[in-house]
């Protein structure tokens, strides 16, 4: 339920959560699966029943969240569930850290693209996620996304005070402590890129973790009110007005289920 409202409306979205990931984030909130800690061996015919069983519960879409080391096994999947008939989309939850030819086979098969875009400096990629090379592979990925899904296409139907997103692209940018010149930079370059082909979703959900302080102190904090504002009133003032933002106390919500293999 804790997606953008275009993507969860009142029905949720049917999200599937794969163990590992190909990033290195110290403030990483996925710990359990992100560094493959738990999780269930299933193959591509299991795969495709989970899509239908979510289906059935009344999901939105197929939301797959850092499945990017497992394309191949993806595809197979969604092919077969597209082969039996499943009728919500699909959508590609990433980080952005992707090989375009991995993309590239996913044309027809991804509906929706929600990347990440984490950083536009490489010296930061490399110190908090262990990502060399991150902003220009960001950038390229998402530049591929964009041309299998070039424009933000919604159903017909509202779903609560929203219409459900069909096709297209939402970026992600999350604010982290002492970052907003950052932001602003990658505020502006996707603006300038891409104008209105594109939703924008700032987060101010930064939750710092107890190892932080340690390792890592001057992000060991959330972002301020201050902070936060001064992004969406920049994004404001560039004339964007596809975008999400937050409100409220988000660092004190959990939007972290139990990966405790339920419905695996």
């Amino acid at each position: 339920m804790w997606e953008e409202p275009c993507i969860s409306g009142i029905s949720g979205s049917g999200t599937v959560f794969f163990s590992g990931c190909n990033m290195g984030c110290v403030f990483c909130q996925n710990k359990a699966i992100s560094r493959g800690e738990t999780g269930k061996y299933i193959d591509e015919a299991r795969l495709a029943d989970i899509f239908f069983e979510l289906e059935d519960k009344g999901a939105n879409n197929i939301n797959l969240v850092t499945g990017d080391i497992f394309i191949p096994t993806i595809i197979s999947a969604i092919e077969e569930a597209k082969k039996r008939g499943i009728k919500i989309p699909f959508l590609l939850n990433t980080s952005s850290y992707t090989n375009i030819e991995t993309l590239k086979a996913l044309e027809g098969l991804i509906d929706i693209y929600l990347p990440d875009f984490k950083y536009i400096r490489e010296e930061d990629a490399i110190k908090y996620s262990n990502a060399p090379h991150y902003p220009d592979v960001a950038k390229a990925a998402i530049e591929e996304m964009i041309r299998q899904q070039p424009e933000c296409i919604f159903g017909d139907e509202p779903q609560g005070v929203e219409h459900l997103l069909k096709k297209g692209v939402i970026v992600r940018h999350l604010l982290m402590p002492d970052m907003l010149i950052q932001a602003k930079l990658i505020v502006r370059y996707l603006h300038e890129k891409y104008k209105d082909q594109i939703y924008l979703s700032l987060m101010n959900q930064f939750t710092p973790n107890e190892s932080l302080s340690k390792s890592h102190p001057e992000i060991s904090r959330k972002v301020t009110e201050a902070e936060y504002n001064s992004l969406v009133d920049y994004a404001a003032n560039l004339g964007i007005t596809k975008a999400y933002i937050q409100e409220g106390d988000t660092a004190e919500e959990s939007f972290i289920p139990q990966f405790d293999c339920t419905g695996v």
